[in-house]
């Protein structure tokens, strides 16, 4: 845990050097000791400590500084501080003004120059001040803080950002939070600024893009060898599935990835089904263990990072990233998944990432604490997501224009659902409208039986319909079928333009796309499962047909 620091100020320096002295050899163990003779310094020095959540637990000031006399310097210091202690270093002539200081800034203690002896005149003071500090003291959080509106789509792109990469940061609303307000003012920052993000080193970034925060958070190295064996595109379960195998076998192995790890899955709140986990785990925590699997085994990771197309040159795959910058690869395995399709419904558009989410249940679970959550889909990652929203909101509604859910949902996962008492199933059912003013506050539901439509206040409307596989970047030369999904292996054969691509003497290997040496694995392929355990198994076994391929050129 980070030392409570202990602040002195004295523009002599022969004296800021005897206390300092003394309070280092009393406290110096358990207390940082910070002194400057410059009360402006130290007022400048403030906002760092306060945006990198130091704690100050006693304020030792003079009160005859030129800069700043010491009642002043405390009663700024004290807005960014409000719970430290507070002690004024006085001579004789200046107890009158120490005595107001007790009713201006609600100081504890004003301390007569000399103090000698100390162990008398200044450490029973000091103890006490610390220890009724202590009993009061709670450790702030240290780590990111976000400051923003929670119903801005720039907000919501941050925190999903920030919580899909599995980094801890601590959302602070400005309308609900008072600190919020205080680490703007701090920084001299207004409401125009938000989001903003501060940091544990006390910078801070006003209306960040996802590649700033990339780059201050290390998450966006560059890529260290020239040549690589094999590069994966996707960082999903196939995809780290695939780095996991592929740099346990000596491959030189780099994953890239757009977004975040984990892809669909990884926002998931608790798979119960994976082999191995009989309690299950978080989409989180599988991502977790994977990335830090593949990395000591050797693998890079190169995250956000997108690529615009493959082309091939002199034997091997350009890969070309967002940037122009571009990668050699021997052979290339394709696991960038399924994002989810998109609801063509009046208002969507308009209130996406400020009360409609695509997903990113987790991430915005607090915004529908103790109101009524609307989610639409009948899938497993629909009712995972009910599960876990449930925990927060008052009800949880599931849509779907089914009559069941056991035509697309986990057996085990429908009776969670019938055994939790404020999860209601709307069958039959669209939204055909979402309406609000700013945000979401309400949906137009329409019943395709009855033909009958409602209006319901909702809070937040999580969308769960479908998957759209990420192919668009892909050339021509990879045959994809009428859904945009990437054909492998024997299926290619039905294709008319396949022998027209394909060359070589050999039939495609399993997992095998149309271009020799770039393979598909997890949901992007055609005729996936859709399964956590698949896609790991696709892209565990991707790598042995990439060491077939190899093995010819």
């Amino acid at each position: 845990m980070t030392r409570p620091i202990i602040f002195c100020i004295d523009d002599d320096p022969q004296v800021l050097r005897a206390i300092s002295r003394d309070l280092k050899n009393q406290y110096g163990k358990e207390y940082k000791i910070i002194s400057t003779t410059s009360a402006n310094e130290a007022l400048e020095s403030l906002t760092d400590l306060k945006n990198s959540s130091a704690p100050i637990a006693l304020f030792v000031c003079d009160q005859r500084m030129p800069e700043l006399e010491g009642v002043d310097f405390l009663q700024k210091a004290v807005k960014l501080f409000p719970d430290a202690r507070r002690v004024l270093l006085t001579a004789y002539a200046d107890t009158e003004a120490a005595i107001k200081a007790i009713n201006d800034v609600k100081l504890d203690y004003y301390l007569t120059k000399p103090w000698d002896p100390p162990e008398e005149r200044l450490y029973p003071v000091i103890n006490d001040l610390l220890s009724d500090w202590q009993s009061t003291f709670t450790p702030d959080f240290k780590g990111i803080r976000l400051v923003g509106y929670q119903f801005s789509p720039q907000s919501h792109q941050v925190k999903d950002f920030l919580a899909s990469n599995l980094i801890p940061y601590k959302w602070l609303d400005i309308q609900r939070n008072a600190d919020a307000c205080d680490w703007l003012a701090a920084n001299n920052l207004t409401n125009d600024d938000l989001p903003v993000i501060f940091f544990e080193d006390g910078s801070f970034l006003v209306k960040p893009n996802i590649r700033q925060i990339a780059e201050k958070t290390n998450l966006s190295p560059q890529a260290t060898n020239d040549i690589y064996d094999v590069t994966i595109i996707g960082a999903g379960p196939a995809g780290l599935a695939a780095a996991v195998y592929g740099a346990s076998e000596g491959l030189r192995t780099l994953l890239i990835e757009r977004k975040a790890p984990g892809g669909q899955a990884g926002t998931s709140s608790r798979i119960e089904n994976y082999l191995g986990f009989p309690s299950g785990l978080s989409g989180a925590d599988l991502t977790r263990r994977a990335i830090s699997q593949a990395k000591r085994l050797g693998a890079e990771f190169l995250s956000p990072q997108q690529v615009q197309s493959i082309r091939h040159k002199d034997g091997y795959k350009i890969i070309v990233l967002d940037e122009g910058n571009e990668i050699k690869s021997r052979a290339v395995i394709i696991t960038t998944g399924v994002d989810y399709r998109k609801l063509e419904v009046t208002g969507v558009d308009k209130f996406t990432g400020a009360g409609i989410y695509y997903g990113a249940a987790m991430t915005e679970a607090h915004a529908v604490k103790d109101k009524d959550a609307y989610i639409i889909g009948g899938g497993n990652s629909a009712g995972q997501a009910a599960m876990y929203l449930s925990k927060f909101a008052k009800k949880v509604h599931i849509i779907i224009r089914k009559d069941s859910l056991s035509y697309t949902m986990s057996a085990y996962l429908i009776n969670q659902l019938n055994d939790t008492p404020n999860i209601e199933l709307i069958t039959d059912t669209e939204v055909i409208e979402a309406y609000g003013d700013y945000c979401l506050e309400g949906l137009t539901l329409y019943n395709v039986k009855t033909k009958a439509t409602e209006q319901r206040e909702a809070a937040g409307l999580f969308i769960f319909i479908g998957a759209k596989p990420y192919t668009d970047w892909l050339q021509p030369e990879i045959i994809k079928n009428n859904k945009e999904f990437i054909e492998t292996g024997r299926e290619l054969k039905s294709y008319d333009n396949f022998n027209r691509i394909w060359k070589l003497q050999r039939d495609p290997y399993l997992l095998e796309t149309s271009f020799p040496g770039i393979f598909a694995a997890g949901d992007v392929r055609a005729g996936a499962m859709n399964r956590v355990a698949s896609a790991v198994g696709e892209g565990s076994m991707a790598i042995s047909f990439v060491h077939k391929y190899l093995a010819e050129v």
